[in-house]
Protein backbone atom coordinates (compact mmCIF):
# COMPACT_ATOMS: atom_id res chain seq x y z
CA UNK A 1 0.00 0.00 0.00
CA UNK A 2 1.29 3.45 -0.96
CA UNK A 3 0.57 6.11 1.62
CA UNK A 4 -2.25 8.47 0.62
CA UNK A 5 -2.17 12.25 0.49
CA UNK A 6 -5.55 12.39 2.20
CA UNK A 7 -6.99 9.74 4.52
CA UNK A 8 -10.55 9.83 5.89
CA UNK A 9 -11.62 7.55 8.76
CA UNK A 10 -15.23 6.95 9.80
CA UNK A 11 -18.31 4.97 8.87
CA UNK A 12 -20.00 5.40 5.54
CA UNK A 13 -23.76 5.70 6.01
CA UNK A 14 -27.06 4.75 4.51
CA UNK A 15 -29.32 7.79 4.68
CA UNK A 16 -32.90 6.59 4.43
CA UNK A 17 -35.23 8.36 2.03
CA UNK A 18 -38.65 7.59 0.62
CA UNK A 19 -38.29 4.41 -1.38
CA UNK A 20 -34.66 3.73 -0.55
CA UNK A 21 -31.45 5.37 0.62
CA UNK A 22 -28.43 7.36 -0.48
CA UNK A 23 -24.80 6.69 0.46
CA UNK A 24 -23.47 9.45 2.69
CA UNK A 25 -21.43 10.28 5.75
CA UNK A 26 -18.35 12.39 6.32
CA UNK A 27 -16.13 9.81 4.63
CA UNK A 28 -18.19 10.03 1.45
CA UNK A 29 -18.35 13.80 1.06
CA UNK A 30 -14.81 14.44 2.31
CA UNK A 31 -13.12 11.73 0.23
CA UNK A 32 -14.91 12.74 -2.98
CA UNK A 33 -13.86 16.33 -2.34
CA UNK A 34 -10.22 15.37 -1.76
CA UNK A 35 -10.19 13.24 -4.90
CA UNK A 36 -11.72 16.02 -7.00
CA UNK A 37 -9.14 18.47 -5.68
CA UNK A 38 -6.33 16.24 -6.91
CA UNK A 39 -5.40 14.35 -3.73
CA UNK A 40 -4.45 10.67 -3.69
CA UNK A 41 -7.30 9.64 -1.39
CA UNK A 42 -8.04 6.67 0.85
CA UNK A 43 -10.82 5.73 3.26
CA UNK A 44 -11.00 3.43 6.26
CA UNK A 45 -14.61 2.57 7.01
CA UNK A 46 -16.82 -0.17 8.38
CA UNK A 47 -19.89 -1.27 6.46
CA UNK A 48 -21.77 -4.34 5.30
CA UNK A 49 -20.48 -6.09 2.18
CA UNK A 50 -23.74 -5.58 0.28
CA UNK A 51 -23.37 -1.78 0.27
CA UNK A 52 -22.26 -0.70 -3.20
CA UNK A 53 -19.69 2.11 -3.25
CA UNK A 54 -19.05 2.06 -7.01
CA UNK A 55 -18.98 4.07 -9.17
CA UNK A 56 -19.32 6.78 -6.50
CA UNK A 57 -15.91 6.00 -4.97
CA UNK A 58 -14.07 5.62 -8.25
CA UNK A 59 -10.41 6.58 -7.87
CA UNK A 60 -10.48 6.26 -4.06
CA UNK A 61 -8.80 3.39 -2.23
CA UNK A 62 -11.25 1.95 0.28
CA UNK A 63 -10.50 -0.35 3.20
CA UNK A 64 -13.93 -1.69 4.14
CA UNK A 65 -13.83 -3.42 7.52
CA UNK A 66 -16.43 -6.17 7.94
CA UNK A 67 -19.78 -5.48 9.57
CA UNK A 68 -23.19 -7.18 9.49
CA UNK A 69 -24.84 -3.77 9.03
CA UNK A 70 -24.08 -0.30 7.68
CA UNK A 71 -24.59 2.72 9.93
CA UNK A 72 -28.04 3.99 8.97
CA UNK A 73 -29.69 7.34 9.68
CA UNK A 74 -33.29 8.46 9.20
CA UNK A 75 -34.58 12.00 9.52
CA UNK A 76 -38.24 12.67 10.25
CA UNK A 77 -39.72 16.15 9.90
CA UNK A 78 -42.73 17.66 11.65
CA UNK A 79 -45.20 20.00 9.95
CA UNK A 80 -43.16 23.02 11.02
CA UNK A 81 -39.94 21.57 9.58
CA UNK A 82 -38.42 20.47 12.89
CA UNK A 83 -36.10 17.52 12.39
CA UNK A 84 -35.92 14.44 14.58
CA UNK A 85 -33.00 12.18 13.75
CA UNK A 86 -32.88 8.43 14.31
CA UNK A 87 -29.96 6.01 14.17
CA UNK A 88 -31.41 2.78 12.79
CA UNK A 89 -28.23 0.68 12.62
CA UNK A 90 -24.63 1.05 13.83
CA UNK A 91 -21.70 -0.64 12.10
CA UNK A 92 -19.42 -0.70 15.12
CA UNK A 93 -16.02 0.61 16.16
CA UNK A 94 -12.98 1.40 14.05
CA UNK A 95 -9.90 0.74 16.16
CA UNK A 96 -6.31 1.88 16.05
CA UNK A 97 -5.10 -1.52 14.85
CA UNK A 98 -7.47 -1.33 11.88
CA UNK A 99 -5.39 1.41 10.22
CA UNK A 100 -2.82 -0.03 7.74
CA UNK A 101 0.79 0.84 8.67
CA UNK A 102 1.50 2.44 5.28
CA UNK A 103 -1.54 4.70 5.63
CA UNK A 104 -0.22 6.05 8.91
CA UNK A 105 2.21 8.06 6.77
CA UNK A 106 -0.60 10.07 5.17
CA UNK A 107 -0.02 13.81 4.74
CA UNK A 108 -3.55 14.78 5.83
CA UNK A 109 -5.90 12.78 8.05
CA UNK A 110 -9.54 13.61 8.72
CA UNK A 111 -11.26 11.82 11.59
CA UNK A 112 -14.98 11.92 10.80
CA UNK A 113 -17.02 9.92 13.32
CA UNK A 114 -20.80 9.90 13.00
CA UNK A 115 -21.89 7.41 15.66
CA UNK A 116 -19.08 7.35 18.25
CA UNK A 117 -17.32 4.72 16.13
CA UNK A 118 -13.73 5.95 16.39
CA UNK A 119 -11.33 5.35 19.23
CA UNK A 120 -9.83 8.65 20.31
CA UNK A 121 -6.39 7.01 20.38
CA UNK A 122 -6.43 6.82 16.57
CA UNK A 123 -5.40 10.48 16.50
CA UNK A 124 -2.05 9.52 18.01
CA UNK A 125 -0.79 7.12 15.33
CA UNK A 126 -0.03 9.60 12.54
CA UNK A 127 3.45 11.00 13.27
CA UNK A 128 3.70 13.39 10.31
CA UNK A 129 0.11 14.13 9.35
CA UNK A 130 -1.92 17.29 9.51
CA UNK A 131 -4.81 15.90 11.54
CA UNK A 132 -8.28 17.40 11.38
CA UNK A 133 -11.38 16.34 13.26
CA UNK A 134 -15.09 16.77 12.60
CA UNK A 135 -16.31 15.55 16.00
CA UNK A 136 -20.08 15.49 15.51
CA UNK A 137 -20.18 11.70 16.02
CA UNK A 138 -18.60 12.19 19.45
CA UNK A 139 -21.20 14.87 20.23
CA UNK A 140 -24.29 12.72 19.90
CA UNK A 141 -25.94 9.83 21.72
CA UNK A 142 -29.15 7.89 21.10
CA UNK A 143 -31.83 6.15 23.14
CA UNK A 144 -33.29 2.67 22.83
CA UNK A 145 -35.48 3.75 19.93
CA UNK A 146 -32.49 5.20 18.10
CA UNK A 147 -33.52 8.82 18.61
CA UNK A 148 -30.42 11.01 18.48
CA UNK A 149 -29.63 13.63 21.13
CA UNK A 150 -26.67 15.99 21.63
CA UNK A 151 -24.09 15.27 24.34
CA UNK A 152 -20.75 16.73 25.45
CA UNK A 153 -17.59 15.52 23.68
CA UNK A 154 -16.14 13.52 26.56
CA UNK A 155 -12.87 12.51 24.88
CA UNK A 156 -11.94 15.91 23.48
CA UNK A 157 -8.73 16.32 25.49
CA UNK A 158 -7.25 13.02 24.23
CA UNK A 159 -7.94 13.85 20.58
CA UNK A 160 -6.89 17.49 20.75
CA UNK A 161 -3.42 16.65 22.02
CA UNK A 162 -2.76 15.32 18.50
CA UNK A 163 -5.18 17.07 16.16
CA UNK A 164 -4.31 20.50 14.77
CA UNK A 165 -7.75 21.47 13.53
CA UNK A 166 -11.28 20.93 14.85
CA UNK A 167 -14.19 21.77 12.57
CA UNK A 168 -17.86 21.63 13.49
CA UNK A 169 -21.14 23.39 12.86
CA UNK A 170 -22.57 25.83 15.38
CA UNK A 171 -25.60 23.50 15.37
CA UNK A 172 -23.47 20.66 16.76
CA UNK A 173 -23.16 22.60 20.03
CA UNK A 174 -26.61 24.25 19.89
CA UNK A 175 -24.88 27.57 19.17
CA UNK A 176 -23.61 27.60 22.78
CA UNK A 177 -20.90 30.26 22.81
CA UNK A 178 -19.46 28.97 26.10
CA UNK A 179 -18.88 25.54 24.59
CA UNK A 180 -17.32 27.09 21.48
CA UNK A 181 -14.94 29.14 23.61
CA UNK A 182 -13.96 26.05 25.62
CA UNK A 183 -12.96 24.20 22.45
CA UNK A 184 -11.24 27.30 21.08
CA UNK A 185 -8.97 27.30 24.13
CA UNK A 186 -8.21 23.58 23.74
CA UNK A 187 -7.63 23.43 19.99
CA UNK A 188 -4.72 24.84 18.02
CA UNK A 189 -7.25 25.92 15.41
CA UNK A 190 -11.02 25.73 15.74
CA UNK A 191 -13.35 26.42 12.82
CA UNK A 192 -17.07 26.85 13.44
CA UNK A 193 -19.27 26.81 10.35
CA UNK A 194 -22.48 28.86 10.15
CA UNK A 195 -24.09 27.55 6.97
CA UNK A 196 -25.00 30.59 4.85
CA UNK A 197 -23.20 32.75 7.41
CA UNK A 198 -19.75 31.46 6.44
CA UNK A 199 -17.23 30.29 9.05
CA UNK A 200 -15.38 31.63 12.08
CA UNK A 201 -11.73 30.68 12.59
CA UNK A 202 -10.33 30.72 16.15
CA UNK A 203 -6.53 30.72 16.07
CA UNK A 204 -3.94 31.93 18.59
CA UNK A 205 -6.50 33.92 20.57
CA UNK A 206 -8.03 35.61 17.53
CA UNK A 207 -11.48 34.98 16.04
CA UNK A 208 -12.04 35.95 12.42
CA UNK A 209 -15.27 35.52 10.43
CA UNK A 210 -14.95 34.54 6.74
CA UNK A 211 -18.14 35.06 4.68
CA UNK A 212 -19.74 32.42 2.51
CA UNK A 213 -19.71 32.64 -1.27
CA UNK A 214 -22.66 33.98 -3.22
CA UNK A 215 -24.60 31.06 -4.64
CA UNK A 216 -28.06 29.52 -4.85
CA UNK A 217 -28.62 26.92 -2.15
CA UNK A 218 -30.60 23.84 -3.19
CA UNK A 219 -29.37 21.18 -0.75
CA UNK A 220 -26.85 21.81 2.07
CA UNK A 221 -26.30 18.09 2.74
CA UNK A 222 -22.61 17.33 3.22
CA UNK A 223 -21.48 20.95 2.93
CA UNK A 224 -19.71 20.83 6.30
CA UNK A 225 -17.78 17.71 5.33
CA UNK A 226 -16.80 19.21 1.99
CA UNK A 227 -15.68 22.35 3.82
CA UNK A 228 -13.57 20.30 6.23
CA UNK A 229 -11.74 18.41 3.49
CA UNK A 230 -11.07 21.57 1.50
CA UNK A 231 -9.91 23.43 4.61
CA UNK A 232 -7.31 20.81 5.48
CA UNK A 233 -6.02 20.58 1.91
CA UNK A 234 -5.52 24.33 1.64
CA UNK A 235 -4.08 24.61 5.17
CA UNK A 236 -1.49 21.95 4.32
CA UNK A 237 -0.62 23.86 1.14
CA UNK A 238 -0.59 27.45 2.43
CA UNK A 239 -0.15 27.15 6.18
CA UNK A 240 -2.64 30.00 6.64
CA UNK A 241 -5.81 29.18 8.66
CA UNK A 242 -7.75 32.13 7.22
CA UNK A 243 -6.82 31.54 3.58
CA UNK A 244 -7.87 27.93 4.14
CA UNK A 245 -11.32 29.03 5.34
CA UNK A 246 -11.80 31.29 2.34
CA UNK A 247 -10.86 28.41 0.03
CA UNK A 248 -13.13 25.98 1.91
CA UNK A 249 -16.07 28.39 1.76
CA UNK A 250 -15.61 28.51 -2.00
CA UNK A 251 -15.51 24.72 -2.38
CA UNK A 252 -18.56 24.25 -0.12
CA UNK A 253 -20.51 26.82 -2.14
CA UNK A 254 -20.63 24.36 -5.05
CA UNK A 255 -21.99 21.36 -3.18
CA UNK A 256 -25.09 23.22 -1.93
CA UNK A 257 -26.09 24.03 -5.52
CA UNK A 258 -27.01 20.41 -6.34
CA UNK A 259 -28.46 17.47 -4.42
CA UNK A 260 -26.19 15.07 -2.56
CA UNK A 261 -22.68 14.64 -3.93
CA UNK A 262 -23.52 15.90 -7.42
CA UNK A 263 -22.20 19.40 -6.78
CA UNK A 264 -18.73 18.56 -5.45
CA UNK A 265 -16.47 20.62 -7.71
CA UNK A 266 -13.19 20.08 -9.49
CA UNK A 267 -10.13 22.16 -8.66
CA UNK A 268 -10.54 24.05 -11.93
CA UNK A 269 -14.07 25.08 -11.01
CA UNK A 270 -12.91 26.26 -7.60
CA UNK A 271 -10.07 28.31 -9.05
CA UNK A 272 -12.47 30.02 -11.44
CA UNK A 273 -14.86 30.98 -8.65
CA UNK A 274 -12.02 32.18 -6.45
CA UNK A 275 -10.80 34.37 -9.28
CA UNK A 276 -14.30 35.86 -9.59
CA UNK A 277 -14.10 36.88 -5.92
CA UNK A 278 -17.78 36.33 -5.16
CA UNK A 279 -17.44 35.94 -1.39
CA UNK A 280 -20.75 37.13 -0.03
CA UNK A 281 -23.67 35.77 1.95
CA UNK A 282 -25.50 32.81 0.47
CA UNK A 283 -28.86 33.18 -1.25
CA UNK A 284 -31.32 30.55 -0.04
CA UNK A 285 -33.40 29.27 -2.94
CA UNK A 286 -35.82 27.03 -1.09
CA UNK A 287 -36.13 26.48 2.64
CA UNK A 288 -38.18 23.34 1.98
CA UNK A 289 -35.19 21.62 0.33
CA UNK A 290 -32.53 22.94 2.69
CA UNK A 291 -32.41 20.04 5.09
CA UNK A 292 -29.05 18.65 6.12
CA UNK A 293 -28.75 15.01 7.12
CA UNK A 294 -25.93 15.16 9.62
CA UNK A 295 -25.27 18.84 10.42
Amino acid sequence: MIHPDFLVIGTVTKDLQAGGYTVGGTVTFASLTARNLGQRTAVVTRASSDLSLNPLYQGIEVLRLPSPVTTTFQNLYSADGTRTQFLRAVAGKIKTEDIPPAWREAKIVLLGPLADELEGSIAGIFPRALIGVTPQGWMRCWDGDGRVFPKPWDGAAEVLTCARVVIFSEKDVQRDENVIQDYARMAETLVVTHGPGGATVYHQGEARRLPAFKTIEIDPTGAGDVFAAAYLIELERSGDPYTAAHFANCVASFVVEKPGTEGIPTLEQVEQRLAAGESQLLVIASCSTARSRHS
